[in-house]
């Protein structure tokens, strides 16, 4: 289920609680907690209901502008298909980002290298799990088609990899392509690789950026800047003058930070510190 940006903040900030879909089923359980930029939200109801029966309340607790704007909406997509009400609610961070930010023991390095050595006996296209961890720590930010191409691999049997070590805390996902993690860093650290990007910064915790559209999130990465945290520490005006970032990556960057409680600096005049 695809949920705008501003709506996920709308979601995590209790202003939203419903949305509005056309399925010729229902495509998830109460229950269900799904993944997104701003942590995990869960389905509290699936209803399926006439649209004559919609409400100027349904409208305001989806987020549309009106309740002809709600009923205007779902007659663009397949209008043939039942609607259906998703109950919605913020339920809490992400744990994979606790996980990311966490460096493993010794216990636990010992089972994580246990579990990528099992992966790789069970490839049927021979190891990949460090040579995988070592291409995102050379090129983050890149796109996965290009990481796949160096790899050797079709582009979406490498995105299901990168999600295995994703599950496991060890990469994140950028708005283009990957990170790795505190947690990945160690592993490679721990067994001895040659890492080209080991003389890079420690990784900063935080609230990863939220999707600002691949330009922006290049600027942003090239200039250091990963976290809402760091961008806290910029000017809109420093923000809006990186290459690449515009005003819809810039509305997107305020709305994050608005529901995680953060501002950019407040002196435009400044000269930008190192983030």
């Amino acid at each position: 289920m695809q949920i705008r940006p501003a709506e996920l903040a709308a979601i995590r900030a209790g202003d939203i609680d419903v949305a509005f879909r056309r399925w010729e089923r229902p495509r998830l359980k109460v229950g269900t907690r799904m993944r997104t930029a701003v942590g995990l939200v869960e389905v509290t109801s699936v209803d399926r209901l006439p649209v004559r029966s919609l409400t100027a309340a349904d409208a305001r607790r989806a987020g549309a502008a009106s309740l002809a704007a709600l009923r205007q909406g779902l007659e663009r997509v397949h209008p043939d298909r039942p609607v259906y009400r998703i109950g919605l609610r913020y339920a809490g961070a992400d744990p994979r980002q606790a996980l990311r930010e966490a460096v493993p023991d010794a216990a636990e390095i010992g089972a994580i290298v246990a579990w990528l050595d099992r992966l790789d006996l069970a490839s049927p296209t021979g190891p990949w799990t460090r040579a995988t961890l070592l291409l995102i720590d050379e090129l983050p930010a890149t796109r996965a088609p290009d990481l796949a191409q160096r790899m050797g691999r079709d582009t979406p049997s490498f995105k299901q990899n990168v999600r295995k070590l994703k599950e496991r805390g060890l990469t994140e996902s950028l708005d283009i392509g990957y990170r790795l993690s505190a947690r990945g860093a160690a592993i490679l650290d721990h067994e001895g690789h040659p890492r080209s990007a080991q003389d890079r910064a420690a990784l900063e915790p935080g609230t990863p950026l939220p999707h600002i559209g691949a330009p922006a999130t290049r600027a942003l990465t090239a200039y250091g800047v990963v976290r809402l945290e760091q961008v806290a520490r910029l000017s809109e005006s420093e923000v809006l003058a990186l290459h690449g970032v515009g005003p819809y990556a810039l509305r997107h960057l305020r709305t994050a930070m608005d529901a995680a409680g953060l501002s950019f600096r407040d002196d435009p005049g400044a000269t930008p510190e190192t983030p």
